[in-house]
């Protein structure tokens, strides 16, 4: 007798720079879960040689290059952040690699909760993938002082980020779940508990 394929709940989690989504998808992490970090994946599709890397260089020339002829992130960042029309040409090489390595994970996967952590899941056209879409929320001047500590950025250069994603409030109106990231770790774990038990997610 054919065992019967366990069915998948696909989780996505959003937010604005700085929100603390990568924070809030970890702690849906269960024995029976899988969580797919898509930023992780955007990253590892710039190694060197690889197809999204040359057609990168392609397009943006070698000056974006530093050490042992690796993407520049920082490099990049600085054209594409100040240029729509070049960060859109970014996204659509990246995108495409990392949609394909997002939908080969779920398929492949056993595990009954897949959990999608995706800045840019509406961005991205990723949230015909996904049964529920969580946004995690955070004030305006919290996230900028976080995007500032964890990536070094300058105010200037978190708001020009902002500026090329979907708006927070926009996301918000796109949720099934909201968690309110901007108290404590606690408050937020609380929320994270409560929405498990609305979706049925045993921890």
């Amino acid at each position: 007798m054919q065992r019967r394929k366990k069915v998948k709940l696909i989780l996505g989690i959003t937010g604005t720079i700085g929100s603390g989504k990568s924070t809030v998808a970890r702690m849906f992490e269960t024995g029976d879960s899988l969580l797919i970090d898509a930023d992780k994946l955007a990253h590892e599709s710039f190694r060197t040689g690889s197809p999204v890397y040359k057609k990168i260089v392609a397009f943006f020339g070698e000056g974006i290059l530093g050490r042992a002829k690796r993407i520049d992130r920082a490099k990049l960042a600085r054209i594409v952040f100040v240029n729509r029309t070049a960060l859109e040409r970014l996204n659509k090489i990246v995108h495409k690699s990392v949609i394909a390595d997002i939908r080969r994970m779920i398929r492949d996967s056993d595990k009954s909760l897949i959990i999608l952590d995706a800045a840019l899941i509406l961005e991205s056209k990723l949230k015909k993938m996904v049964d529920e879409l969580l946004v995690v929320k955070a004030g305006k001047e919290q996230r900028i002082l976080r995007s500032k500590e964890r990536l070094g950025l300058s105010r200037r250069e978190v708001l020009d980020r902002m500026k090329y994603q979907i708006s927070q409030g926009a996301k918000l109106r796109l949720a099934d779940f909201i968690i309110d990231n901007s108290g404590s770790m606690s408050k937020t774990r609380r929320q994270v508990s409560e929405t498990m038990r609305k979706l049925g997610i045993c921890g």
